[in-house]
């Protein structure tokens, strides 16, 4: 446990560091910011990778196995009724405990909080058991997505332009840090049960499906009411006058996050409960693992929470506004990118996707893959939403094209990565984006003058659609690569002398046919899947009989055929 969280810990710095040194070089350069709002910012980022390490080591070790026993239960069931009835309780209650909902409602204009949420939570509920019944029925994702977003800017034509950004900010916000390793584990322990062909890809898709369900809400309750007046929670930067009420600001919003993340926890440890004392009955030691990766969850998220709301939310507002209100507004766009690039690796879902996703594909999409364009995707969506600031645009013109390059792309990718995809944009905008980035557009469109609901709220609509396009195309690069090994494999059979030279840690589908005594080649055609992780080279100049070994593959020459024996492999393609 120790060594598995100094992990943890160990990527909590890799992803946090960035986003604070690029913050620091802002205040010693164009952005000098209030000693004391620096000081809030420093200790912010410490309680950042400290909670980040503990959540996502609980998150691994309770919720993602609490999600995948339950799933997996209600699967073998074979209940349909229960089913339904289990997973739309579990929706609703989960989303209106989550803590983000709530920042959300007061957000939105003209529409009483408490029908907001309990309207949003319906949403989710729904949308969890069409998850569901798609799983169990096999329906292809991509056509419900399809299906869906078209109802979508159906309604968002007949709607209120000033809830248009608010709602398809709801679609990211309800999705948060407790809500998504759970839902996605229920995904893994239904699909699992089924054990077939399409049962990896079917893991993936929940949180897409949970995220369509509060944008369509939000959008059908602006047709009701009536948004006289734009009304938002504005950013407010504390002015400290000592270190002792820096200390002090922590201390006081401590007993507010732990009642947060109490509540949001406790629908799930009841559900866990329930199954347990009715059906699982786990033993007593896997039983007290879940119960301190529970803690673990509690302890991480109370202090990432307070990290990034009191420290981190005050710095982004006040970045935002100096830069904006200075001569270096030009310089929004491309630090928004550079800020964007780095700072969804700080989310904590996103550390729970990506291991799930290699989990389930047993390695052959890998973490740093993933990361990698989830950054880029959201580099590109943080640099339009401050376009939007600065030109005050409509998200219509950005969403649509957006959208409909998204589902295009679903035609030509293979369905796992599609599935990914639509899952990575609901975990791409989580806290992170709400406390910092969501701040720093508000900042900025203060300074310059913009409407805040129009202009400023969206920032986090645009960083849950830009990675299912990045996500996509690296699905596509990942088929041309390994259709292009295969054909060279198959183009140029093995001779004596050959080398093959596997790199670029990218998947290798590799087929080897077989060869008699004579050279002559046998009808029979193996067929090899190799993960290469780092660059090797194979050399097949080998004597009759003699065998070749490597860590990870053992080739034997023999007299009529080429043998091959994988050793400590999984056997599935690795990008």
């Amino acid at each position: 446990m120790q060594q598995l969280l100094t992990t943890k810990l160990r990527e909590s710095l890799s992803s946090v560091i960035p986003i604070t040194v690029i913050v620091l070089i802002l205040h010693f350069t164009i952005a000098p910011m209030p000693l004391y709002i620096m000081v809030l910012f420093l200790i912010g980022s410490l309680l950042l990778i400290l909670g980040m390490s503990l959540f996502t080591l609980g998150a691994d070790i309770s919720m993602m196995i609490m999600g995948e026993k339950i799933g997996a239960h209600l699967t073998k069931s074979r209940k349909l009724p229960l089913i339904i009835i289990v997973t739309f309780i579990i929706g609703v209650f989960i989303t209106i405990a989550e803590p983000d909902l709530k920042v959300l409602a007061r957000q939105t204009p003209a529409v009483p909080d408490m029908v907001l949420i309990v309207a949003v939570a319906i949403g989710v509920g729904i949308f969890l058991v069409v998850s569901f019944l798609r799983i169990l029925l096999q329906i292809k994702l991509s056509y419900i997505l399809i299906f869906l977003y078209l109802i979508v800017f159906l309604l968002a034509s007949f709607t209120d332009k000033d809830f248009l950004a608010v709602a398809f900010d709801s679609g990211g916000v309800t999705t948060g840090p407790i809500t998504v390793p759970f839902i996605m584990a229920l995904g893994v322990g239904l699909s699992m049960v089924r054990g077939d062909n399409t049962a990896e890809e079917d893991s993936f898709g929940l949180v897409s499906l949970c995220s369509v369900g509060p944008i369509m809400t939000v959008l059908i309750l602006g047709m009701f009411y009536n948004s006289s007046q734009n009304s938002y929670s504005p950013v407010t930067v504390p002015d400290f006058q000592n270190f002792t009420e820096v200390i002090l600001s922590f201390v006081t919003n401590t007993p507010h996050y732990v009642e947060e993340v109490s509540f949001a926890l406790l629908p799930i440890i009841l559900f866990f409960l329930l199954f347990q004392i009715t059906t699982l009955r786990l033993q007593k030691k896997p039983l007290a693992k879940i119960i301190i990766g529970i803690i673990y969850t509690f302890l991480g998220l109370i202090l990432f929470l307070i990290g990034v709301n009191v420290g981190f939310m005050p710095a982004g507002y006040y970045l935002g506004e100096k830069i904006a209100g200075s001569s270096y507004v030009w310089l929004l766009i491309p630090l928004g990118m550079v800020m964007g690039y780095f700072i969804v690796a700080a989310e904590p879902a996103v550390h729970v996707l990506k291991q799930q996703v290699e989990d389930i594909t047993e390695g052959s999409i890998s973490g740093k893959a993933m990361g990698l364009s989830l950054s880029i995707g959201v580099a590109i969506s943080v640099g339009l939403a401050l376009l939007r600031v600065i030109t005050g645009i409509s998200i219509f013109y950005l969403l649509i094209p957006g959208y409909l390059i998204a589902l295009t792309l679903t035609f030509f990718v293979p369905s796992l990565f599609t599935s990914i995809a639509f899952d990575s944009g609901g975990v791409a905008s989580g806290p992170m984006a709400a406390t910092f980035l969501m701040p720093f557009a508000m900042g900025a469109c203060e300074a310059v003058g913009g409407n805040m609901v129009t202009d400023a709220f969206g920032i986090v609509a645009m960083v849950a659609m830009t990675p299912l396009i990045t996500i996509q195309i690296l699905g596509i690069v990942y088929q041309i690569k390994a259709r292009r090994v295969t054909e060279d494999a198959v183009s140029h059979p093995l001779m004596e002398d050959s080398i093959i030279d596997l790199n670029d840690d990218i998947i290798y589908e590799m087929t080897f046919v077989e060869y008699n005594v004579d050279n002559n080649i046998e009808p029979d055609v193996t067929t090899i899947v190799t993960p290469i992780e780092k660059e090797m080279e194979m050399n097949l100049n080998h004597t009759i009989g003699q065998e070749y070994n490597d860590d990870a593959e053992t080739c034997t020459l023999s007299n009529d055929r080429l043998e091959y024996k994988q050793e400590d492999h999984n056997g599935t393609p690795s990008i």
